[in-house]
């Protein structure tokens, strides 16, 4: 077969294999340009999960009718002109190949009126020969997708269920929403809304999108950071080490406001949580780093899903290190959430008549239950004969009840400082009040109960003590009597030569013997026991993909967990209450004192209002 140019249709086609995977591809693709647009309001509609029809409506700066047939030509656009453009591009768009790819496999009309004109114009696809015609349209653009794949029957027999195409569509928007706090989503299938994201221009109304989007849960249990240096600026919310999931579900990262999936940026955040998330579990976060663009290459992928750093190591340790040092200053605090939170009781409707009739059943499957809502009758409630107070208005009414005057010790709190003490003063986990069953520390704060798991708090204390000491006395080296041989790559060789210095400084003594061959002269007296071997091979493959590695020290820390875990204080030993006081002082001053070394929590807020809502008081 003779060599011979490819006709444009089928030119697109091919390029449509590569942008155009399924609706929620021409989703992203068409929201991207109206964002580029300068857009402030984007309207979403669709029909059967976008396979019969997408819409796609902008309020931005829209097109110019000279400018309309050219939009739909491939690699024609307005965002870039050079190279030199190419490589420091700002824009989420920049191939000129979406509208005509997407022409070239489903029926488009183009609607736009451009903010410097009087009247709008449209142009169909199939017919960017003609003329473009007159049409009512306010200033933006809308982009009209019909029967995608209509005319390729076998792309469209791979298109899963219309609910699936649409749960696609719906996580495509969500994600470039979080990536645009200040621009307004509204998406509606088969008329009928699903997402109406308003514009957020603060802090506060950003949160309420997020919790939207990921879940009240999320918020109340992520930590905001915003951390700048080196011409590199990291921020967002990530989820304590409490709220991690089962799956990589809720993890959302943006480079200059474009979401990307990257294996080094992965691996730092991975690197990140490593001493503080529970074993299979992965953690949830929303983080935005902002760099020179010349510093990131976008031009990777036909999707632009993925980038390449000029500077991958920087960026690697930049985002370990600032997230590890943000997970680390998360500790108890008068200002912060609880690391875990009681659950929270949902108090039924009022309906007296069927209340004493069920109260004893009822009270003990609301505790058996986890405080749910289902535990009591549908659609009934009890309203209690008022008291007339919650319980932090009643405890002066108690004390003078029993007789108790200043200067009587308080029955509320019991702890070595003046029991007159104002809550302000409190410390965060305020004091201890008694022992459960040898477990559990119950003290009280000024905002109501918490619990404390004892063995657990007392492992994370003495965990982090043993880093500090490990550090202080640098890592020991223990020379091997008889030098273990390994057998490994030329290029791992070379990487183990070049590395000397990092293995030496984490006790390490690596002398290479060949061109494929290292000896093992020396190993960290802590690890002397260990497969050193194949934690060998482990660090010279992180060192070749991402130009750094923690297993060494993770490996170190292991050993220091288990050393923590059985020197803390085990379950049923009776503490004294300076001793809980104690420990709940030392809980404050640790860092990832939220939980202990296996990632579980270590405390948990119950509050005064939570109680009062358990008891149905102030109602």
């Amino acid at each position: 077969m003779p060599i011979r140019p490819l006709p444009d249709h089928l030119i697109n086609q091919i390029a449509a294999g590569e942008v155009v995977e399924r609706p929620a591809s021409v989703v992203k693709e068409l929201l991207e340009n109206a964002v580029d647009a300068g857009a402030s309001r984007i309207e979403i509609d669709l029909e059967l999960g976008g396979v019969k029809r997408i819409r796609i409506r902008d309020n931005g700066c829209g097109i110019p009718k000279e400018e309309l047939a050219l939009a739909l030509s491939r690699h024609a656009t307005s965002k870039i002109s050079s190279l030199e453009d190419l490589e420091q591009v700002r824009s989420l768009g920049f191939r000129g190949e979406a509208l005509p790819s997407i022409a070239s496999v489903a029926r488009l009309t183009l609607s736009s009126c451009h903010q410097e004109a009087e009247q709008a114009w449209c142009i169909q696809a199939d017919q960017a020969q003609h003329a473009p015609e007159p049409v009512a349209h306010a200033i933006g653009t809308t982009v009209d997708v019909r029967d995608l794949f209509f005319n390729v029957p076998a792309r469209r027999k791979f298109l899963k269920t219309e609910k699936t195409e649409l749960s696609h569509i719906e996580e495509t928007v969500r994600k470039i929403a979080l990536s645009r706090f200040d621009i307004s989503f509204h998406l509606r299938h088969n008329q009928k809304p699903l997402l109406q994201l308003n514009s957020a221009q603060n802090r506060i109304a950003s949160e309420r999108r997020l919790a939207e989007i990921c879940g009240e849960p999320f918020i109340q249990q992520s930590h905001y950071l915003e951390y700048e240096a080196s011409g590199l600026r990291l921020w967002g919310w990530v989820a304590l080490p409490t709220f991690s999931r089962s799956q990589a579900d809720l993890q959302y990262f943006y480079v200059n406001n474009r979401a990307v999936r990257d294996r080094l940026i992965a691996h730092a955040v991975r690197q990140a949580y490593q001493d503080v998330l529970y074993h299979g579990r992965h953690p949830a976060f929303v983080l935005y780093l902002e760099m020179d663009p010349q510093l990131v290459d976008v031009n990777a992928h036909p999707a632009k899903h993925e980038v390449r750093f000029r500077e991958g190591r920087l960026i690697h340790d930049f985002i370990f290190h600032t997230l590890h040092q943000a997970l680390a200053e998360v500790r108890p605090s008068t200002e912060t959430a609880s690391p875990a939170h009681f659950p929270t009781y949902v108090q039924p409707l009022a309906r007296p008549d069927l209340f004493e009739a069920n109260a004893a059943s009822t009270a003990g499957n609301a505790f058996n239950s986890g405080f749910n809502q289902a535990s009591f009758p549908a659609n009934y409630s009890y309203q209690q004969p008022r008291l007339g107070l919650p319980v932090r208005e009643s405890l002066p009414v108690y004390a003078k009840l029993y007789g108790q005057t200043e200067e009587t010790p308080s029955l509320a709190v019991t702890h070595e400082a003046d029991s007159t003490a104002s809550y302000e003063d409190m410390p965060p986990l305020g004091y201890a009040l008694a022992q459960l069953h040898g477990v559990y520390i119950l003290a009280q704060n000024a905002h109501g109960l918490v619990v404390v798991d004892m063995h657990a708090a007392h492992e994370r204390i003495t965990y982090e003590q043993l880093k500090i000491s490990m550090q202080a006395d640098s890592i020991r080296s223990q020379p091997l009597l008889v030098p273990q041989a390994l057998h490994v790559s030329r290029r791992e060789a070379d990487q183990a030569e070049a590395q000397a210095s990092v293995f030496q400084a984490l006790g390490f003594e690596l002398s290479r013997i060949g061109l494929e061959q290292l000896a093992i002269r020396a190993v960290p007296s802590l690890l002397k026991d260990s497969n050193t071997e194949n934690l060998v091979r482990d660090v010279l493959a992180d060192l070749i993909s991402h130009g750094t590695s923690q297993r060494i020290q993770n490996a170190m820390h292991e050993i220091l967990g288990t050393m923590a875990c059985h020197g803390s204080v085990r379950a049923n030993r009776r503490l004294s209450i300076p001793e809980m006081n104690a420990l709940l002082r030392d809980m404050e001053r640790t860092e990832r004192s939220g939980q202990c070394n296996h990632g579980r929590p270590t405390w948990l807020q119950m509050s005064l209002e939570q109680i009062d809502k358990l008891f149905m008081r102030g109602q």
